[in-house]
């Protein structure tokens, strides 16, 4: 009987820390996050993605990540940061397709930049945010821009 006990009491404890590490959307919950490795492998497998770049125009002129869509809408707190993503989310939210989420650092913009997309009604699971942003982005072979 004590063994039986104790097996449930593992797989409760099991399902409890498996459901805490699930990614959840929202100012309250912990985001979704891709690591520079993973994102190269997808970019070399050709897997289908949208890395979508919120730096501003300064900083995306210097670098972004191959094939990047541009929205020059970092910090996106103004209503004019949001309407930049906002021309871009018809062509996010007709497709599947995991979409990449870049900013400077990987920080509050992006995260604001997923609540946007999200709140637009965008599934949550297709989202991920670039770990350590362009800053931390090790792979100048897959970089862009004037200062690669």
């Amino acid at each position: 009987m004590y063994g039986a006990s104790r097996v449930r009491a593992a797989r409760v404890l099991a399902t409890a820390l498996l459901a805490a590490a699930a990614p959840q959307a929202g100012a309250e919950g912990p985001y979704a996050y891709i690591t520079p490795d993973d994102l190269k492998s997808r970019i070399q497998s050709q897997a289908p993605l949208t890395i979508l770049d919120i730096q501003v125009e300064e900083e995306f002129a210097l670098h972004h990540i191959r094939g990047a869509v541009a929205t020059f809408a970092y910090p996106v707190r103004s209503e004019e940061e949001k309407t930049r993503l906002e021309a871009v989310y018809p062509n996010l939210a007709g497709g599947s397709d995991p979409v990449v989420i870049v900013c400077p650092r990987g920080g509050g913009g992006a995260q604001r930049t997923y609540d946007y997309l999200v709140g637009r009604g965008m599934d949550a699971r297709r989202l991920l945010i670039l770990e350590k942003g362009q800053a931390g982005w090790p792979f100048p072979d897959l970089l862009e821009g004037g200062g690669k």
